[in-house]
Order: C-alpha cells, then structure tokens, then sequence
C-alpha cells in the first residue's frame, strides 16, 4: 500500500459536491485505507467516521471481500442481464432479498442509490399500469429529502440547493410532505423524539387535494441522511403506513443509508417493525467496494409485471448496461457473508446507546445546538450565526470539517451547519472514544 502516490495535474477532474477552488489549494488526498482508517498522502493515519460516504459498513479493504472481486474479475469480468443471465446474479439476488423483511422477495439491480430511486418510481408507475389504474402517476416525497442526483432523484428531493439550478427539467407530478425536524421541540432527543408524530397526518391533506386515485407512491428515507441525521419521531412512519394502506397508495423506503447493517439490522424496515413495498438500497449492499444499486419489491408487485405480459414480452422496459454486474454481485455476496460471520449487525446494535451517550457528551459545547442520535448514524449540528461571508469564507461547519481532517486526523462529512457521521460497523469503544475526544477538541477551538 503506498501512502505517497500524487497526481502532478488536479485541473482536469470535474469534482463532485466540492468547493474545488479551495480544495485544489489544500487537497485532502486520501491514498489508502485499512479497517477503520484511511491514509492520507503525508502518511496519517485517518480515523474514518464517516465509512466512506456512508457505505464501507465492514470496513476497508476486507480480504475476504478483496479476494471475491479479484477472483470474479479474473473467472467472468462482464456479462449482459438483457436476456442473459450469469450464475452471480441469481445467487446475490436470493441472498439479498433473504435479508428483507415481510414478502419482498425481489431485487432489481442497479449501480446506484440514485439509480436504485429511479427504478422504485418506474416498478411503481409501471405496476399501477399493470393494475388497470393508469391514473396512479403522482409521487410524493418530503421537504428535506435526499433520493439522489439524477433528475428523477432530484426531482423528489426537498434540498433547495440541489434542485436550483436544475428547476427547468424537474420532473411534474411530484408534492411534498413537512420534514420531520423542529428544533424547538426535539433538540438533544436521544434515538426517536417524542414530538412530530402527528406530521405524518398532512399526507392525509395531500390524498385530498390529489385524490389517491391519482397518487402512485409516498418515498421517503426512514432516517434522513443527507440532510443532517434527522431521525424520525416516534410513531411517524407507522402513520404513514397505515395512511398509505387506507388509500391503496405504495410506500417507499429510501434505505440506501439505512441499509445493511447502519441501525444494527438488514434494513430500518426491520429496525421500525413496518414493510414497505419497496426498498432502495446500494451503499453498503457490498461495502461500497464496486458500484451497485438494488430496488427490492414485494411479491405482489413483481406478481402484477408477470400476469399483464405474454411469453415472449419484455415484462419491464428498464435496466443498465451494469446491472447485476458479475464483480459486483460478488463483492455483494462476500459482504454479506463476513457481515453474518463477524456479527457485524449485532455489533451495531451492541454499540447504539454506548454511540448514543458519547456523543451526547459534547453538550454544551461551543456552538453545539442540537446532537442526532439512531443506530450508528450521529449528527452534531451547529450554530451558524458568524459574520463569514460565504461562499468566500468557510462556513463553520466546513471549518470544522476542515479542522478534523488536518488537525484531528479524522474523516467525516458536513451538510449545511451539521456535522454527520456513520462509522464502519467494525468499530468498538474505544473508536468511539476517540472520534469524541478529537470532536471535543476541535470545537472548544472552533471560530
């Protein structure tokens, strides 16, 4: 593993999410990464509390999942999934839906999370035609969602700053429910506020002002990820479960953050006790080593596509050119397997309140206004109340991001004023010891 390999050029890479004048100034280059660590191209050792971008859930560079990839792309690099079929993507599909809760006992492939969305709202669409109900064609997210970057994902995403610039192609047909988030109400909440039930019941004034004849499916993340943690009040989703069924609607989980092990279960379905219709996963599906989306279904819905095509008709006009991707099936199928030999579900859910109480802590810290606790996911969301002058000068919280990669030797993510943390799931004590230790220095220096 080399610690000290540079680009000599950084111009030509178009950057995803980053402020790339100030980046190419001051690079955060990570070169490798090891357990719970990456290494930065100086040669630090990285405490990694982000698992990546919420996805190497057993941790980096597994040799088990390592050897899988290696030996599948030496045996069968590619093979189409358009009226062909390789022994992988068969096998990965029964394993995976094993682990779903109810009757989903279906998965379409994909390479992404955004993909995996975009497949949820087509199977739903598609299914209502299939039903005779045709009309069924209006979607409803939630302000303060994150489904991803394509122009479906963006479309039922509640993030102002990611739909802007993009407002001329979003797609029609879609509303939005209340986020969950009060302040006020729920600050310092450990695992699900009390407050923010009855939100849910605004989904009720949506049916009526569309009529459900004309509503295909609710979409919403069980946990709200990228928005800064916002962990859903207590009783919240069993409503909209029981709204959605009165009115024949489809509820869809966005779990490509919760899935795999995040809340110390398969899935946040499991982890609440509700079955969705559909499920979107990726990220931590396989550790996040080779790009893979999946769009799980109950047995009904995937029934309806079978019973409305004939013998020889396509039964779904939608797929990737990588989907089900040999290397990809089989880094899926090692992960699961050393997420059920190490027990790395159970250390989750062993580790939630020890998460939970650590990072509570740094209460009453400097700026520190509210601390989001479920599973192992953590937010730390701070006061943004300076005189910088963004985009210009960092935000506090990209100051505090900055802080802890070059004087906290540790990686993790921001989203507006929230600092956000999911950890590998191979993590223990004294992990957590040490990302709060280097978080309680870095804000008793924050500006």
């Amino acid at each position: 593993m080399s610690h000290n390999l540079k680009p000599n050029d950084l111009d030509a890479h178009f950057m995803p999410f980053t402020a790339q004048k100030s980046f190419k100034k001051k690079p955060r280059m990570i070169t490798g990464a090891k357990g719970m660590y990456y290494y930065s191209d100086d040669g630090r050792e990285m405490l990694d509390a982000s698992a990546g971008l919420w996805c190497v859930n057993a941790g980096h560079s597994h040799p088990k999942i390592v050897e899988a990839i290696q030996k599948q792309a030496a045996a069968l690099d590619y093979a189409p999934n358009f009226s062909f079929g390789h022994p992988l993507a068969f096998q990965a599909a029964s394993r995976l839906v094993a682990e779903m809760p109810g009757d989903i006992e279906h998965v379409f492939f994909s390479n992404s999370g955004s993909e995996a969305v975009d497949t949820a709202v087509k199977i739903a669409l598609a299914y209502w035609r299939a039903r005779g109900k045709a009309a069924k064609t209006k979607i409803i997210s939630r302000e303060r969602a994150y489904h991803g970057v394509n122009i479906c994902g963006v479309s039922l995403g509640g993030i102002p700053w990611n739909r802007k610039v993009f407002s001329g192609a979003l797609m029609p047909n879609v509303d939005y429910l209340p986020h969950t988030f009060n302040l006020k109400e729920q600050a310092f909440s450990k695992h699900q506020p009390e407050w923010g039930a009855h939100l849910a019941n605004d989904l009720e004034n949506i049916v009526a002002l569309h009529d459900a004849e004309n509503i295909a499916a609710v979409i919403v993340e069980p946990v709200a990820g990228s928005t800064g943690v916002l962990v859903p009040p207590k009783g919240y989703l069993e409503k909209l479960r029981e709204i959605c069924n009165k009115h024949d609607i489809l509820l869809i989980f966005d779990e490509v953050i919760t899935g795999f092990g995040r809340l110390g279960k398969a899935t946040a379905a499991e982890y609440f006790g509700i079955v969705p219709d559909i499920i979107t996963t990726a990220k931590g599906i396989n550790s996040g080593t080779v790009p893979m989306g999946a769009t799980f279904c109950r047995k009904g819905i995937y029934d309806a596509f079978m019973e409305s095509a004939g013998e020889y008709s396509i039964n779904f006009f939608h797929g990737y050119t990588y989907s089900g991707h040999p290397l990809a099936c089989a880094a899926a199928l090692a992960t699961q397997e050393v997420y059920k030999s190490e027990g790395l579900f159970e250390n989750a859910a062993k580790l939630e309140k020890t998460w939970s109480d650590a990072l509570h802590t740094l209460k009453g810290k400097p700026h520190v206004i509210d601390i989001r606790t479920i599973g192992l996911m953590g937010a730390v969301e701070l006061d943004p109340g300076t005189d910088r002058k963004y985009p210009d000068e960092m935000s506090r919280a990209m100051e505090a991001f900055d802080r802890m990669y070059f004087e906290h030797d540790t990686v993790m993510r921001f989203t507006g004023n929230t600092l956000a943390m999911s950890p590998p799931l191979i993590l223990n004590e004294s992990h957590i010891s040490l990302l709060v230790e280097r978080l309680g220095k870095m804000l008793t220096n924050l500006r």
